[in-house]
């Protein structure tokens, strides 16, 4: 056969530079070229890949904690959920309680006795109802003032009492659990004011 015969793909290869290596990795290859082509030193680029470890170590940190985060605060609603449900119905029944109080105060003496009885025993099943759902009633007579619990309706001094002591509760306050439904309305003493001596001189220079 003459060297025209021979067609381009029976040809072979003569140039040993163009030849691939069957057994070399093409991905080892592509970090030598990067390697090359940013001229970096391996040191550099050992802390380039150390602090994107870092970065990611710290965005993935942050999820979780995000995450979790979630996960209490579900939790926390979930809870007060089951544990306030009834506060919107039980601050409607605290009118009706208190006004039912104030007539039983103010029966006449000649009421029969079996009336104010059953009435009294009426009373006492709807507190240990509010009893077993958690309602509280506040009633600071002699205790300080908690801005927290407490309504200030008046200020008066009052010898031997602190300043902020509440001397008087006009309304009675309540709690669910430990959240508030109702502030105690009260009046609190306050500071007395230095009395000054009529028959004391005051001594004017001129």
């Amino acid at each position: 056969m003459s060297n025209e015969d021979q067609t381009p793909e029976n040809t072979p290869n003569e140039n040993p530079e163009e030849m691939v290596n069957p057994l070399s990795d093409p991905a080892e290859d592509n970090i030598v070229n990067i390697e090359e082509a940013v001229n970096l030193a391996p040191d550099q680029i050992i802390a380039t890949l150390e602090a994107e470890l870092a970065e990611t170590k710290d965005r993935t940190m942050r999820a979780l904690a995000d995450a979790e985060n979630t996960r209490k605060r579900a939790i926390r609603d979930r809870d007060d959920a089951g544990k306030y449900a009834i506060a919107n119905f039980a601050r409607d029944l605290l009118d009706f309680s208190d006004n039912f109080k104030r007539a039983l105060d103010s029966m006449p003496e000649d009421t029969a006795p079996a009336v104010k009885d059953g009435l009294s025993a009426m009373d006492r099943e709807l507190q240990n109802v509010f009893d077993r759902h958690g309602i509280q009633k506040i009633e600071p007579l002699d205790e300080p003032f908690d801005a927290n619990f407490h309504e200030v309706l008046f200020e008066s001094p009052v010898p031997g009492k602190a300043k902020g002591t509440i001397i008087q509760v006009i309304e009675p306050g309540y709690v669910i659990k430990d959240r508030l439904l109702r502030a105690a309305k009260v009046g609190i003493a306050k500071a007395e004011e230095p009395q000054t001596d009529p028959g004391a001189k005051i001594d004017i220079q001129g």
